[in-house]
């Protein structure tokens, strides 16, 4: 199958189905769920790029096996960190250098010898170097578990966040599981955090990688953070 044109135009727009957020943080795990061709996330050195579209245009083809065969992991070591071009390799037969492809060449990587079907021109920028088309946020450089209780009904939860998070969009991934959550007053000890920092920055230590040391069981010391609703309807 000949590399089809790879499109562009004068207003270069996102082209994934998730809105691109460039201050947006990812938990591994949440990249890992989306891992089916027509819901295709991938990621590395430190961004995490959404190929459903591209993977949708271009099903059936043999060059995107191996993408697919990676959908929801990282993939950093496909590239260089310096560059974040594909890594090369000599070629045994000509001696030139080629893309690194241990798993079999995929999508947009020129061919190892001439082929009539490759045209460098169709490919104005291959996927992997192109943030603005698919990359929708950072991936988060480590995990950290935490209790949301609310007080007026009781209910809790323990959220998975990135330790780059702030408060504010911590509280927009409890949304999913209270839509009212701008409606609370957010506390810690009975002291009010600030939405505008992150759990360490509110004195919310991140004590996982000690407990680990001691070979104790961080879910069962995980802080808890409460919730106190308010009345004034301003907050929300």
């Amino acid at each position: 199958m000949a590399e089809k044109a790879y499109g562009g135009s004068a207003i270069n727009t996102p082209r994934t189905k998730t809105p691109p957020d460039a201050k947006r943080y990812y938990t591994p795990a949440e990249v890992e769920a989306h891992n089916a061709p027509y819901d295709l996330w991938l990621s590395w050195h430190g961004h995490v790029y959404d190929l459903s579209v591209l993977a949708e245009e271009r099903r059936g083809d043999p060059l995107l096996v191996p993408i697919l065969k990676n959908a929801g992991k990282d993939i950093s070591h496909w590239f260089d960190r310096k560059t974040g071009d594909l890594k090369t390799c000599v070629n045994p037969l000509t001696g030139s250098l080629i893309g690194y492809t241990p798993e079999g060449r995929f999508l947009h990587v020129p061919p190892p010898l001439p082929r009539a079907d490759w045209d460098p021109q169709n490919v104005r920028t291959p996927w992997w170097l192109d943030k603005e088309q698919y990359c929708i946020g950072k991936l988060g450089s480590r995990t950290r578990k935490i209790i949301i209780k609310n007080t007026l009904t009781q209910d809790e939860h323990i959220v998975e966040v990135c330790v780059e998070e702030k408060l504010s969009a911590i509280q927009d991934r409890y949304m999913s599981l209270n839509q009212h959550a701008k409606g609370y007053m957010w506390k810690r000890l009975g002291t009010l955090l600030d939405m505008s920092t992150t759990l360490e920055e509110n004195g919310i230590k991140d004590e996982g990688i000690v407990m680990e040391k001691l070979g104790m069981d961080e879910e069962l010391y995980l802080p808890t953070i409460h919730l106190y609703f308010s009345d004034d309807l301003t907050i929300a």
